[in-house]
């Protein structure tokens, strides 16, 4: 029987360093904002869907050449219904149990992040179930569960006919969204159906364009070539770019031109501006070339690897931590000794390695949830 791909420890460490990015970024400290964007104008979400993306791809794609196109779909479909089952965990959490202590605690960070939810508790409820009400810190898992579920037909479609045709479609629609096709169709469902939530409150991450960065990630997993040498015609440039968005971005800060609002739409992140897509493509094109090298030249990071190989259970965890410290200490606009949010970040990473050594232990035991014993690909 033919063995599960063995895990690549870089794609592992990658991932688990987009997770404390995140982290820094997410809990509510003095340090969110000066953590945010530290590579030039893109940020952890965007690795993090890729290297998800990618890591499915490359799952996924062996999972259907070995066994065939009906083992990958419910593979997928699997994986989805996990992810699903999280975002309602989540979710219960911050309707009850955050909600109450925000109310309670006068904690405005947690109020204003589940506003919706106080003005229509029914409609927010039902909304969420059904992804169409996802409130800020709980819009990722929904975006990587429509994609999930939509990645059995694009990897059916890529191997059986070739790429580019979904790379094309892709590429249309994400520039659809860069004139507001999101919103677009929002308003003809509205029209429909009189949905009664707001466009705001749908998720900060407009999915029409974040598709495209799924849809790569897919493509560049499902190919059985290596990874080609970087020209230097390509190299040279990419490089030159990354290093000026990364001063840009340290010297400007998070906004770089307040003043130009067409500078702000060209590199915003919820619609993946042109600007921002460039500049994580140089940044990709640079751990491309440069991968091999640091791999043979840097310490194994061991911590990064754990925290990359159980992403999923670690993303939970940093959420429920996040709400927790908004609903106890106030967001960012509370005045606090750096000596306590130092502390609150210490004890947030000690909860994330925690929960990180506790599943590794488990799965080193043979344990597995009953619902999800059959066997299904290790490595996403």
């Amino acid at each position: 029987m033919p063995h599960a791909p063995q895990r690549r420890w870089e794609l592992d460490a990658l991932r688990g360093l987009m997770l404390v990015l995140m982290t820094l970024t997410h809990m509510p400290t003095m340090y969110s904002l000066p953590s945010g964007q530290p590579f030039g104008f893109v940020s952890a979400a965007e690795g993090f869907v890729f290297l998800s993306a990618f890591m499915a791809g490359r799952v996924y794609g062996r999972r259907a050449r070995r066994d065939g196109m009906a083992a990958m779909q419910t593979a997928f479909h699997e994986r989805a219904l996990k992810l699903y089952l999280c975002q309602l965990g989540l979710l219960l959490l911050a309707f009850t149990l955050i909600a109450w202590l925000g109310v309670h605690n006068r904690q405005g960070g947690v109020t204003g992040l589940l506003e919706f939810f106080f003005i229509d508790p029914q409609a927010a409820v039902a909304g969420a179930a059904l992804l169409l009400h996802n409130p800020p810190l709980l819009d990722i898992l929904p975006l990587y569960i429509v994609l999930m579920l939509a990645s059995p037909w694009l990897l059916r479609r890529g191997l059986r006919r070739g790429w580019r045709g979904v790379l094309a479609v892709s590429g249309l629609l994400w520039l659809g969204q860069q004139w507001g096709l999101g919103e677009t169709v929002y308003s003809a469902v509205v029209a429909l159906t009189g949905l009664p939530i707001p466009y705001k409150d749908t998720g900060a991450f407009h999915w029409v364009a974040w598709q495209a960065l799924w849809v790569v990630g897919l493509w560049l997993g499902a190919r059985q070539q290596a990874w080609p040498r970087m020209p230097l015609w390509l190299l040279a440039p990419a490089a030159l770019y990354a290093l000026g968005m990364l001063l840009w971005r340290h010297m400007a800060g998070q906004d770089p031109l307040p003043w130009v609002p067409a500078i702000g739409l060209l590199l915003d992140k919820w619609s993946l501006g042109p600007m921002r897509v460039l500049n994580f493509a140089s940044v990709f094109v640079l751990l491309v070339a440069t991968g091999p090298w640091l791999v043979r030249v840097l310490p194994r990071p061991h911590a990064l690897e754990l925290l990359g190989r159980h992403s999923l259970s670690v993303f939970c965890a940093h959420i429920v931590i996040a709400l927790f410290t908004l609903a106890f200490f106030g967001s960012t606009q509370v005045v606090r000794p750096w000596t306590t949010d130092v502390a609150l970040l210490f004890a947030a990473f000690a909860g994330l390695f925690a929960v990180a050594m506790l599943v590794e232990a488990h799965e080193r035991n043979g344990w597995r949830p009953l619902f999800f014993s059959r066997a299904r690909p290790q490595a996403h």
